[in-house]
């Protein structure tokens, strides 16, 4: 079989496999369950958030035959139909191509007809703001009353288009962008079940280059999967990307700041080298003067508002404090002129550092504020005259993020005690109620208890599960405290680290006298020898 996409592969099937849309999905869900189904839905929102896999989705549930839930069970007659697409009372149009009054009128005719084998009816247009205006129109009565055995679902990334008589008579459903942390969330689930693994940082630069798209970050993470049969590190993320990285921008901005034109000049050199791309460059730099702009402004409630961690915002804020916010402001307004202009230019490289130039000159510009212009006199006059720079002042790094954490050691569960009863019970509870999780809870090996602490380990093979489950050190312990009957905690680790610690715990020692010695002599005043 010819391979298949990730977004395509990994498709919801079910309304739990659809992230960051709960307020949606538990609104359809109820409908299911009370019978109150309506006849005509509109979801709407950014491309790539879930609103066609939520169509398919909900076509399935209302006409699964099994109603014990408002999930479709996906294995009776008609959901195995409706998912290989050969169910003919589902159907799915693409409104880009089929946007005529013809095919609106061959709808009409036949919504008339009750439907073959399933429950329901259920038309799929998707992107409905390209019909026409008489397709519209030939649409407004049947979507105003249609048969009982008919449900129409409109999805549209632009509602605004859509006549306000089509508005009125449909269940509007928003679909938000899915924020960067749900995103890494659903591809540690799918690098774990394809048994591919890749650093945090490269899948949160990966969920940023997706702006709250589900399928974007599907495919870009297609891409770096593509790019190496190893782990995908931060490092190659970037490459295939084509962003500089966050280091390389908080250098970047200190420049501009400082009015360096030099360095500046030469960073984007340093850039274009690497093969970035002028367009690229100006979007990141333009993302992160509003980062700096709103770390002056929220302060301590910049983590999550930006969705970054304590340590990022903090140099953020450090950085904010540099210059006043009309200076992050110009450099925002004149990078954001320039990204569309390079699009068009036969040098986009000479307009990006045109715009760097102009950035550390502020005295040459009418929009420049009055403190800005003042500084750079007295950079002058200091300098007697010519402007040289002070060089940037960048604070330690801590952006880059971590690779995965180290667990502690833990006993080697060769043989391995059995399971109790209780452990089972807690596992069978969180499949139940979270089956996304479902993969990553059946690589977890039981490896006995201590106390309060029940122990757990899992194969270097499953670190992306181990990850994942880092992440939900909540639920699981409130499921196993429930299952056991007292306060327990779940403890993750790796296996195979015992032998590791005891090398290193073995080594300490040596290594913690010449540490004491650092201190009291100092490092310049001692050599080490074989």
């Amino acid at each position: 079989m010819a391979y298949q996409a990730l977004y395509r592969a990994w498709r919801p099937r079910k309304f739990s496999e659809i992230f960051g849309q709960d307020a949606v999905v538990t609104t359809l869900m109820r409908q299911i369950s009370s019978g109150r189904i309506a006849h005509a839905y509109l979801f709407c929102g950014t491309r790539g958030t879930g609103k066609t896999s939520a169509a398919k989705v909900f076509s399935r549930a209302v006409n699964c035959l099994d109603t014990s839930s408002a999930e479709p069970c996906g294995k009776c007659e008609i959901c195995q139909a409706i998912l290989s697409e050969s169910c003919m009372d589902v159907v799915e149009i693409d409104a880009a191509s089929n946007n005529g009054v013809d095919e609106i009128r061959d709808l009409r005719e036949k919504v008339k007809y009750p439907p073959t084998q399933a429950k329901y009816k259920v038309y799929i247009i998707d992107e409905v703001h390209m019909l026409s205006t008489g397709a519209f129109n030939a649409l407004l009565k049947t979507l105003e009353e249609p048969p009982a055995h008919a449900v129409f679902i409109l999805a549209t990334t632009e509602p605004q288009r859509l006549p306000a008589t089509i508005l009125s008579r449909c269940q509007r459903f928003d679909f938000h962008r899915i924020s960067a942390d749900t995103i890494v969330e659903k591809l540690m689930i799918v690098l774990g079940g394809i048994g591919r693994s890749a650093e945090e940082g490269a899948l949160y630069e990966v969920a940023r280059a997706a702006e709250g798209s589900m399928r974007d970050a599907m495919s870009l993470m297609d891409v770096c999967l593509s790019y190496t049969d190893g782990e995908v590190t931060e490092q190659l993320a970037r490459d295939v990307l084509g962003t500089s990285g966050r280091e390389f921008q908080f250098d970047f901005m200190d420049a501009l700041i400082d009015c360096d034109a030099k360095k500046s000049l030469q960073l984007i050199a340093q850039a274009m080298d690497l093969g970035r791309d002028p367009q690229v460059f100006a979007r990141d730099t333009v993302s992160h003067a509003r980062t700096v702009l709103l770390a002056g402004i929220l302060g301590d409630d910049l983590a999550s508002v930006a969705e970054l961690t304590q340590e990022d915002a903090g140099r953020y804020r450090t950085q904010a404090q540099r210059a006043p916010r009309e200076k992050f402001m110009r450099i925002m307004d004149l990078f954001l002129r320039a990204e569309p202009d390079m699009k068009w230019a036969t040098q986009p490289r000479t307009v990006l550092e045109l715009c760097a130039v102009r950035s550390c000159h502020p005295e040459a510009e009418a929009d420049a504020t009055l403190e800005e212009r003042l500084a750079r006199v007295e950079s002058a006059v200091k300098n007697g005259v010519s402007v040289v720079a002070a060089p940037a002042q960048s604070a330690p790094s801590t952006a880059s993020a971590p690779a995965a954490q180290a667990a502690a050691p833990v006993p080697q569960p060769t043989a391995g005690p059995d399971p109790t009863d209780a452990y089972r019970k807690a596992v069978a509870a969180l499949v139940a109620e979270n089956p996304s999780l479902a993969g990553a809870l059946a690589s977890m090996l039981y490896a006995g208890e201590n106390g309060d602490v029940i122990e757990v380990v899992f194969a270097k093979k499953n670190m992306m599960h181990l990850k994942l489950l880092e992440r939900k050190t909540v639920l699981l312990d409130a499921a196993f405290s429930a299952a056991y009957g007292r306060s327990v905690h779940v403890n993750l680790k790796q296996e195979g680290m015992e032998k590791a610690a005891a090398k290193a715990a073995a080594a300490s020692p040596a290594k913690k006298i010449i540490e004491q010695s650092y201190d009291i002599f100092g490092r310049e005043n001692i050599e080490l020898t074989d």
